[in-house]
C-alpha cells in the first residue's frame, strides 16, 4: 500500500474533562511538515474527512478530530453552539500541541473555522472552506433539509452509511439544535474579519451551496479565491478527495494565489 494511502491512526485525548476522538497521520511526519486540521460537518464525524486526509498525509501532518458531541467524542452536558464548537477546537489544538495550522472544513465545519479564524487569527495559517453554508437567501431549516436531501442523490452510495451512522450517533436532538445554531450564525458578517489566505471549494453539483453563494463567500473574504470540483456534490472531500487534495496542495504551495 502506498504511504499516502495508509489509514489514518486513531487517538483519544482528554480535553476539558471530555474524551475526544481523532484521526491523525499514520506516516511518521517530518519535523518541518505543515500541520493540517480537518473539521467535519453537521451531524458527521472525522470519518467523512478520512479520504481527503489520506490523500494529504504524505505531505502534511494531518489531524481530524471529532467535535464534542459528534462521532466518537464524548457528549457534553449541553449542545454546543457555533462559537463554542470553535472554542472546543481551539482547546483540542492546545491539548494536541498545535499552535497554528492550515484549517480545512466541510459544510458546518466551515462555519466553525470562520469563527475560529476571526477570533484566533494568529492560529490560522490559512483556511479551506469546502461547501460553506448557510446561504443567506435560504436561511430556513426546511430549505436546508430539502437541499440536503437533494444533495444525497449526488453523493456516492458508500457515503450513505457514513452519514446515517454518524447522524444516529449524534442523535436527532443534537443535530437539530446544532442546525438551528448554524441558521442563526451570520457567517457573512464574520467573513471580512478572516484575514488568513482562504480557498473556497464548491462541488459542481452541490445543491446545498449554490455557485452564487460560493462566489459571494469568496468575495466577502479579504484574501480568497474559488475553486470548483467537477462532478462533485457537497461532500467533495469524501467523493473527490484526490481532486480536492490537488487544489488544496496547489493553494498551500502558492500556485493558487488568493485574489
Amino acid at each position: 500500500m502506498p504511504e499516502s494511502k495508509k489509514p489514518l491512526a486513531k487517538v483519544w485525548m482528554r480535553v476539558n474533562g471530555l474524551w475526544h476522538y481523532a484521526r491523525v497521520s499514520a506516516i511518521p511526519p517530518a519535523a518541518d511538515q505543515p500541520v493540517v486540521v480537518l473539521v467535519h460537518g453537521l451531524g458527521l464525524s472525522s470519518q467523512s474527512m478520512v479520504p481527503l486526509g489520506e490523500e494529504l498525509q504524505a505531505t502534511y501532518r494531518v489531524y481530524a478530530p471529532d467535535l464534542p458531541g459528534f462521532g466518537k467524542s464524548e457528549h457534553p452536558d449541553r449542545v454546543l453552539g457555533l462559537s463554542q464548537l470553535a472554542d472546543a477546537l481551539a482547546a483540542w489544538m492546545d491539548a494536541a500541541g498545535i499552535g497554528h495550522a492550515h484549517l480545512i472544513g466541510n459544510s458546518l465545519g466551515c462555519n466553525v473555522i470562520v469563527d475560529f479564524a476571526a477570533r484566533h487569527a494568529e492560529r490560522a495559517a490559512s483556511a479551506v472552506l469546502i461547501g460553506p453554508p448557510v446561504d443567506r437567501q435560504a436561511r430556513s431549516a426546511l430549505r436546508q433539509i430539502a437541499r440536503g436531501c437533494l444533495d444525497m442523490l449526488g453523493e456516492p452510495l458508500r457515503f450513505w452509511p457514513v452519514l446515517v451512522g454518524d447522524y444516529l450517533r449524534a442523535g436527532p436532538v443534537r443535530n437539530w439544535i446544532t442546525l438551528r445554531s448554524a441558521l442563526g450564525d451570520r457567517v457573512e458578517d464574520k467573513l471580512p474579519h478572516v484575514h488568513a489566505p482562504t480557498l473556497v471549494v464548491r462541488g459542481e453539483h452541490d445543491t446545498i451551496v449554490s455557485q452564487r453563494w460560493a462566489e459571494e463567500v469568496a468575495g466577502l473574504l479579504p484574501h480568497a479565491r474559488l475553486a470548483v470540483i467537477p462532478n462533485a456534490a457537497h461532500e467533495a472531500n469524501f467523493s473527490r478527495p484526490r481532486e480536492v487534495a490537488r487544489v488544496v496542495t496547489e493553494f498551500f504551495s502558492g500556485a493558487l494565489q488568493p485574489a
